[in-house]
């Protein structure tokens, strides 16, 4: 612990250097003040207006869940204004010519980054803090009701973990970037994802499902530490004086991706026989968490039997019947319209997977199958408190296609997950580019040769099969 205090030393020298020059700055300080007294002023004014017009139509609960949305607002706003700090950290430096003094110092390159990593969040928790501070302020002087200490904790909690993520994300940007115009241009693709992920905090807040805040504050956390992880990991003083401009070099790009995904296989037997199962041996690890996060996800889906109706028909027979034999007229066998319509329902899935884990270094691309098992666990424990036989449902309905479909499922959500792990670990000699687009490809690769094909397979089997397997138990 004292050798670790020892190496962090420097690099909170380094910000305090930082801090001292930023707060000096009037270019800085004079915005960020007016920003912070302005803004929460503004949604005093608009919660003041907003509650005094839904009062008038006893609409009282919306008006308690007013005010601690515009105060989660007012907390993003001062996050987003300050952003700008954080994106100068390295690049704003090296375009006024003042990053060579610093990079020449014996600071090793995790100090140096760390160091400019927490003076760039400091600057923006304390704007957003002074913010809401005001406009619980103002929310006193107008009398009016402030949030439950424990909505108020959570609030700020959110507030603290979209400012880590915000502000590292911008700082990796930053490290890599060439020019402030570009890193300024890739800034949307931190705040954009933010802002929309604030929509979905807004719906939970005004349903009252507090307990899914907390997992977005535990989610956030963990892609914090991942952010963080990808600057300390990628963060070279070498490459940072010596790439002058950035290049959309497609050639360079696919030569990457081609030589990642053939593995140098000599034909597509030697890549199926041999590159392929070398790739999926790699995802061992991923696919145990994988698995651990879709039986999870089936438990807590059955926990949410008592939070919603789960009145079904008990034992009606003739009923299921009857609509197992309208699928199996309506899916006659080797009709490969169903399969078709199945399987890209599943590739959807995957695609959405892949984009929402790129955002978020693999976090967020196991969720579409993580909503799909925990479905899959409320359903279950509905059949069983309603006295259907969960062994006749999961027999009949679930494994005829689901041997297939699940070790799908968990070997493509484990493809994210290492693509994330991988962006995370060290790769000396390679930039982030490179092993962005090396990770594209092995994800791809088991795509191509595993996934879909058991995609397809599966959609087969529950079209032409299950039906006829669900309706000779259901007998």
């Amino acid at each position: 612990m004292r050798s670790f205090l020892n190496n962090l030393r420097p690099a909170l020298i380094i910000t305090n250097r930082e801090i001292r020059d930023q707060f000096r700055d009037w270019r800085i300080i004079i915005p960020v003040i007016a920003l912070t007294v302005f803004f929460p002023f503004l949604m005093n004014f608009t919660a003041k207006q907003a509650l005094d017009f839904v009062q008038k139509y006893g609409a009282n609960i919306i008006a308690d869940r007013l005010i601690p949305f515009f105060m989660m607002i007012v907390g993003f706003f001062q996050i987003s204004v300050s952003l700008v700090i954080a994106l100068e950290t390295f690049v704003g430096e090296k375009e006024r010519g003042s990053i060579e003094p610093l990079l020449n110092t014996p600071l090793k390159d995790w100090q140096l980054y760390l160091g400019k990593l927490i003076s760039s969040i400091v600057p923006t928790l304390v704007a957003s803090f002074l913010g809401m501070g005001v406009y619980i302020i103002g929310l006193k002087v107008q009398g009016l009701h402030l949030p439950e200490p424990a909505l108020l904790i959570q609030i700020i909690a959110l507030t603290i973990v979209q400012a880590l993520v915000m502000v590292s994300g911008a700082v990796v940007v930053s490290s890599q970037a060439t020019s402030v115009r570009a890193a300024n241009l890739l800034a949307s693709f931190i705040i954009i994802p933010v802002a929309l992920l604030i929509q979905v905090e807004s719906v939970a807040m005004f349903w009252g499902n507090y307990a899914t805040l907390w997992l977005l504050v535990f989610g956030l956390a963990v892609l914090a530490a991942l952010l963080v992880r990808v600057g300390l990991a990628h963060f070279q003083r070498e490459e940072l004086l010596g790439r002058e401009i950035d290049v959309l070099n497609l050639r360079w790009g696919w030569r990457v991706f081609k030589k990642a995904f053939l593995s140098d296989a000599q034909s597509v037997l030697d890549w199926y026989l041999h590159k392929l199962p070398v790739t999926i041996r790699k995802l061992g690890l991923p696919s145990f968490f994988m698995m651990v996060l879709l039986i999870t996800a089936v438990w807590l889906g059955s926990k949410q039997v008592s939070l919603f109706s789960n009145t079904l028909e008990k034992n009606n027979p003739v009923q299921m019947d009857a609509n197992l034999q309208s699928l199996v007229s309506n899916w006659p066998l080797f009709s490969f319209s169903p399969v078709l319509a199945m399987w890209w329902q599943n590739v959807r899935a995957m695609l959405l997977s892949i984009v929402l884990g790129v955002f978020s270094f693999g976090v967020l691309g196991v969720m579409p199958a993580i909503v799909t098992f925990g479905i899959l666990g409320f359903l279950l424990n509905v059949i069983a408190q309603n006295g259907i036989s969960i062994w006749v449902y999961l027999i009949g309905f679930i494994l005829p296609h689901g041997i297939l479909e699940i070790p799908a499922v968990i070997i493509a959500g484990a493809a994210v997950l290492q693509m994330g792990a991988i962006l995370a670990t060290p790769t000396p000699g390679r930039t982030i580019g490179e092993v962005w687009i090396e990770t594209l490809a092995d994800w791809c690769k088991v795509m191509v040769g595993a996934v879909i094909p058991l995609l397809f397979v599966a959609a087969a089997i529950e079209a032409w099969v299950t039906p006829r397997i669900a309706l000779l138990l259901v007998h």
